[in-house]
């Protein structure tokens, strides 16, 4: 009998089996719940960035700094942000960036402190419960913050802001508990676009609104809105949180799997206690479990390039509006205000809009791994950017065709960097090694994050103030020092697992 062809049969035989082996159909999202939870994104940037149009004319009108718009940076700057004064004695010039960054330091400052317990808290008592105690919270802060009169009472009212509300980590876990391995780029990938739509309503509400006694005398006639100028803004930013916190209540259902309650099948009727033995877990071994436990190379590491991730992001958004306002003979562009916020403005919408058309489809493509290696390597190009920026300034001593160009491929590049952070949130929750232990470990790595965005502002804007001002290779030694923190991320990115861990199985 002729078997030469048995080899044959085999080796084509074999691929078809493999191929059998398909990738497992995407599960369709929980469009009530996931659209809930997206509602909550959007309410919470409108409330934090509705106060920075208005914020230095407040601190203005308080009368603290006496007269002294320098101050007033200095003053606004504890409450929105962080603000910088470079003498460059070479020059004789004075920058001053007055109260940017793209976060609140105070809140970040406060929300590092109480982030890890409130997320521990949220893995005893569900998700729901911290979820409303955090928008409250957020609410009674916005309008203690409306009627403060005092520099101090601002201070408090953004510091119980941050201490009240464990929000974003909350939400982060709910979006991986109520995803799986199918469709959890889907999730994360609706994250972003909710922030930016916050970013851009928020602005507007807290620019419009502001002083309606002076825009609108008629309607606002009452002594009480020349005494409070900027309550309604914050007024109306709470409105939306108040909205968001009887949708929450009455719609969005508990995903913490002890919390949750049963439905009503053949297992649970069966059951005295009503609760699927396959979905029970006990809560007493997961929330005791001490942190240390948690502490492995599998959870530490997602959590590392998360923290490192976020060190670098916020510096990057503090270097642009500072290179872009920068004169061109120091190095910089010489923008004005508007042309910042329009270049500003341009990129966050461009990058929420790309996100959440495109992410998912580019990790199913080349994979989250993959992925984030990619977008963390776009890191050193867009630093070198800024140096050619300023060499084509100093050639041609104008911004013209070229720079432009230069602008739009920096632009390209951040957006492909910003992919990094929708990879890095699907791996912090495949890392989780149970589902009650989940809000622990995204705290965990929301803490970190928030800790190096406290830093990250000063140390970046404070290391460009000091390449101008001592001309440290040539001016450039901030970009190198951040080049080479990239490095360490991209050597970090490769410790990631190839996969992200399947935990429908």
């Amino acid at each position: 009998m002729d078997t030469s062809n048995s080899p044959r049969i085999i080796s084509e035989t074999t691929p078809l089996v493999v191929v059998a082996k398909t990738k497992k159909p995407k599960t369709p999202l929980p469009k009530l719940q996931i659209g809930i939870l997206m509602v909550l994104q959007l309410v919470e940037p409108i409330a934090s960035m509705s106060i920075f149009p208005y914020i230095n004319q407040l601190i203005r009108e308080l009368g603290i700094t006496g007269g002294d718009d320098a101050a007033v940076g200095y003053y606004a700057g504890i409450i929105v942000g962080t603000e910088i004064t470079m003498s460059c004695e070479n020059h004789n010039f004075l920058i001053l960036l007055i109260g940017y960054n793209r976060q609140e330091s105070l809140f970040f400052v406060a929300q590092t402190l109480t982030m890890l317990r409130w997320s521990r808290l949220s893995d005893r008592i569900g998700r729901k419960p911290v979820l409303l105690v955090g928008l409250s919270g957020t609410c009674i802060s916005m309008l203690c913050f409306g009627l403060s009169t005092t520099f101090w009472g601002l201070v408090v009212s953004r510091c119980m802001c941050g201490v009240l509300n464990g929000n974003v980590s909350v939400m982060k876990t709910m979006v991986g508990e109520l995803t799986d391995s199918t469709n959890m780029a889907q999730g994360f990938a609706l994250i972003p676009i909710m922030w930016c739509i916050g970013g851009f309503i928020g602005p507007l509400i807290g620019g419009t609104l502001a002083r309606p006694q002076d825009n609108w005398p008629g309607l606002f006639a009452n002594p009480f809105w020349s005494k409070y100028p900027y309550f309604l803004p914050c007024a109306v930013s709470a409105s939306g949180i108040i909205v968001g916190f009887f949708v929450l209540l009455f719609f969005l259902e508990e995903t913490l799997s002890t919390k949750r309650r049963p439905k009503l099948t053949a297992t649970t009727l069966g059951n005295p206690n009503g609760v699927d033995s396959n979905d029970r877990e006990d809560p007493s071994q997961t929330f005791n479990m001490p942190l240390q436990s948690l502490l492995t190379p599998a959870i530490v590491i997602p959590i590392a390039n998360y923290a490192m991730l976020a060190l670098l992001d916020i510096a990057l958004m503090a270097l642009f509006p500072l290179f872009f306002s920068t004169p061109t003979y120091l190095g910089g562009l010489g923008f004005t205000p508007s042309r910042i916020g329009l270049w500003i403005a341009m990129l966050a919408i461009s990058d929420g809009i790309f996100q959440a058309l495109f992410f998912a489809k580019i990790v199913d493509w080349v994979g989250p791994k993959r992925l984030f290696c990619v977008s963390v390597s776009c890191f050193a190009p867009v630093m070198l950017m800024f140096p050619i920026m300023s060499w084509l300034v100093h050639t041609r001593g104008m911004v013209d065709y070229a720079i432009v160009f230069t602008l739009i491929s920096q632009l390209a590049l951040t957006i492909i960097w910003d992919m990094a952070f929708g990879t890095v949130f699907m791996f912090i929750t495949a890392s989780a090694p149970t589902k009650n232990v989940l809000g622990t470990i995204n705290g965990l790595g929301q803490t970190s994050a928030s800790m190096a965005r406290v830093i990250g502002p000063a140390f970046a804007t404070s290391l460009f103030a000091l390449s101008k001002e001592h001309n440290i290779l040539n001016g450039n030694a901030v970009y190198v020092v951040l080049i080479v923190l990239a490095g360490i991320l991209r050597w970090l990115g490769s410790q990631l697992p190839d996969e992200i861990q399947d935990r429908d199985e």
